[in-house]
């Protein structure tokens, strides 16, 4: 029902195209005297433009996981203080990215750094693609700026982290099971925003998964239990991932092939200073307008990695199991 809902929106997408351009051309014949008409037609057409660039976007997202939600975890690096306000910053940017967007956001869990900032933040992304748009994400981002943390007002290099994983619906962790002795539950007191209850009980959850060291931590609902399922069901989807990276990297082996390492490689630099500029080293694609981006306006940059991401993908191709 959900495939025939998705299919049925992506038809009325296309109709809703058609009849734009239909009564572009209808107010030109009609209409073509008047001193307006041109303008309106032109408006009109802008407007069928970019549906038919979002279309063509969607057309993209074939892989099995695109259209599910997105695990996003965001890590600070090399940089101390610097990379702690830039793991916030850049938690900032994808939310009002998705906010922008109509997808509807859940902080997980914030780790605040030492002074400021996050040393870590998770949130999920839902909404149509949302996998498949945020799956361009993945990888260390880089922020040159004058440090606001420095009496001496130097200039300094920050990276973060960024993973992304998609979120596993009812049904499709196959025969993945978790065990009860292979996993240890610890609780604590939530540090962040979340209703009254928050810094009084102890309603976080960390879930350890001893066999694999993968550790998953809830904290932003107002009750154990909730936070509990949300955190067994983000350690699914780890599980579930770490299974297909295990394959693509066996895959790797067997060919030869060296896959790149994430996290000694950024995929983007933000500069602020001496000037802006914010560079995908993938792509190639640059701006000026780097305020902008940090505001969430990364269209630019999703847009022409989804165009070539066969390119970008590690071995195995990152096409599901």
């Amino acid at each position: 029902m959900k495939r025939i809902a998705d299919l049925r929106a992506d038809l009325d997408a296309v109709d809703a195209v058609e009849a734009t351009l239909n009564d572009a051309a209808e107010i030109i014949d009609v209409l073509g005297d008047e001193p307006d008409a041109e303008a309106e037609a032109d408006e009109m057409i802008a407007r069928a433009a970019k549906a038919l660039d979002e279309l063509e976007m969607a057309a993209n997202f074939d892989r099995p996981y695109d259209s599910h939600g997105a695990i996003m975890t965001i890590r600070a690096g090399a940089g101390g203080t610097d990379a702690a306000d830039w793991t916030q910053m850049l938690g900032r940017m994808y939310l009002r990215w998705a906010e922008n967007h109509g997808y509807q956001t859940q902080v997980v869990e914030e780790a605040e750094g030492e002074e400021a900032g996050l040393r870590s933040i998770t949130f999920i992304v839902r909404g149509k693609n949302a996998y498949g748009m945020m799956e361009s994400e993945r990888g260390v981002h880089r922020l040159v700026r004058i440090s606001p943390f420095d009496n001496q007002g130097r200039r300094q290099t920050s990276f973060a982290e960024v993973d992304v994983i998609p979120e596993m619906e009812a049904g499709e962790t196959g025969e993945l099971e978790l065990k009860p002795d292979e996993l240890r539950f610890e609780t604590f007191k939530a540090s962040g925003a979340g209703g009254q209850y928050v810094n009084k009980t102890e309603s976080a959850i960390r879930v350890y998964h001893l066999p694999t060291g993968i550790t998953v931590a809830s904290q932003q609902e107002r009750s154990q239990m909730q936070n509990r399922e949300v955190a067994l069901n983000i350690l699914r989807a780890k599980l579930v991932q770490r299974a297909r990276e295990e394959q693509e990297q066996k895959l790797a082996d067997i060919r030869g092939e060296r896959p790149a390492n994430e996290w000694g490689s950024q995929i983007r630099n933000y500069v602020l200073h001496p000037y802006q500029l914010v560079k995908d080293v993938r792509t190639n694609v640059e701006t000026g307008s780097a305020e902008a981006v940090l505001a969430g306006d990364l269209d630019g940059f999703i847009w022409p990695y989804l165009q070539n991401r066969n390119r970008f993908a590690p071995a195995g191709g990152n096409r599901g199991a």
